[in-house]
């Protein structure tokens, strides 16, 4: 069931995102037909729309509730991210064995939008102790988001799960 987290510690997802966890679940992200693999290349226009989510399960416990949380940590540049992390997407209170639409969405998604260089964007999910949406508050700002001080924040504990992809800015119309 569990997945290798080599990926992600060789593309420093865990050091600039997580620490270092055991994975306990699987789940699913899909930009159409494309399935997110740790490392893989996706375009910006291909991730403009939010993707599906699935969280995996053999023998759903719908009283399990998960956390997923989306972020850039090479914003604005791999090079200088002075904006690490800059974040995507929260959805709350997503039953276990379905799909992200069947849970809260905390901050609005938003597609990769990278200004230069290759950028991560990881999907971190976790599991919750309880419904979350009571007395929770979405960041003042996407920028310098953290992942580990809000996991700390509402009591998630290290991730269950994670996968990111690579992006960057596709070449366009010449701007004048």
């Amino acid at each position: 069931m569990a997945r290798s987290i080599e990926p992600l510690v060789v593309g420093k997802v865990i050091g600039d995102v997580v620490d270092m966890f055991t994975p306990a679940a699987n789940f699913t992200v899909h930009y159409g037909s494309k399935q997110v693999a740790n490392g893989c290349e996706i375009k910006p226009s291909a991730a403009a729309d939010m993707p599906s989510v699935q969280i995996l399960a053999p023998r759903p416990v719908y009283t399990n509730l998960y956390t997923l949380v989306m972020v850039d940590p090479d914003a604005p540049s791999p090079s200088e991210p002075t904006m690490r992390e800059w974040l995507h997407w929260i959805v709350v209170d997503i039953p276990e064995g379905s799909d992200a639409t069947k849970g809260k969405e905390f901050v609005p998604y938003m597609g990769p939008r990278p200004p230069t260089g290759i950028h991560r964007y990881g999907f971190v999910l976790f599991k919750q102790k309880s419904a979350m949406m009571v007395g929770c508050r979405p960041p003042n700002a996407r920028a310098n988001f953290s992942t580990r001080q809000f996991a700390a924040q509402y009591e998630l504990g290290l991730p269950v799960a994670a996968v990111y992809f690579n992006s960057q800015k596709e070449p366009g119309s010449k701007k004048r």
